[in-house]
């Protein structure tokens, strides 16, 4: 099983490099935004306590999210791996999804980092305001917090698995297919 986890600042270009990844690995895509807003509209348990969460303005508990992720990896015995999209994003969660992975006999195979300048970033993320209506992408104040929490909180994260000989860093400039290239390239290393 390859798992892969697909890491970058806001605006770097995972979501359209995860579409590439699935297409090519055959992976299954673990964007923990999109589960949680399967577990709630399901209304499992996990996604009740996530909701009473988000409705009282608070982050979804490591727990919550983690048991979200068990559930999709045990669901999906035959998967030929994951690419993990916006998780971990903090180091517990790391070690918290290494564990879990562990349990179900897996790991994780490696992160890829796609690296991008801050003010490339700032670009690509008001541009994409223009035309994905997220208020979060249209303000340039917000996305230069953005950046800086992803700076201080989750950049660690690539220190972790660096430790472990499991990360990739490559430069996230160029066309589509350019840095695509440059991923498989990182994914044949590990």
């Amino acid at each position: 099983m390859q798992n892969i986890v697909l890491f970058g600042p806001p605006g770097a270009g995972k979501g359209t490099q995860s579409e590439y990844i699935i297409e090519k690995y055959g992976l299954l895509h673990l964007s923990t935004g999109d589960l949680l807003r399967a577990e709630i509209k399901e209304g499992t348990a996990l996604g009740l306590q996530a909701k009473q969460n988000i409705d009282k303005g608070e982050l979804v508990p490591d727990a919550v999210v983690i048991g979200m992720i068990e559930n999709k990896v045990k669901s999906n015995p035959d998967a030929k791996g994951f690419i993990f999209d916006g998780f971990p994003r903090t180091v517990a969660q790391a070690e918290a999804l290494d564990k879990l992975l562990v349990a179900n006999n897996t790991a994780i195979s490696g992160m890829v980092a796609l690296e991008v300048e801050d003010e490339e970033l700032v670009k690509r993320l008001l541009n994409r305001g223009k035309t994905s209506g997220r208020a979060d992408d249209q303000d340039e104040a917000t996305i230069q917090n953005r950046i800086s929490v992803y700076n201080k909180e989750t950049k660690p994260v690539a220190d972790y698995y660096n430790a472990q000989g499991k990360f990739k860093s490559i430069n996230g400039i160029g066309s589509i297919e350019e840095i695509f290239g440059r991923i498989v390239e990182a994914i044949a290393s590990f």
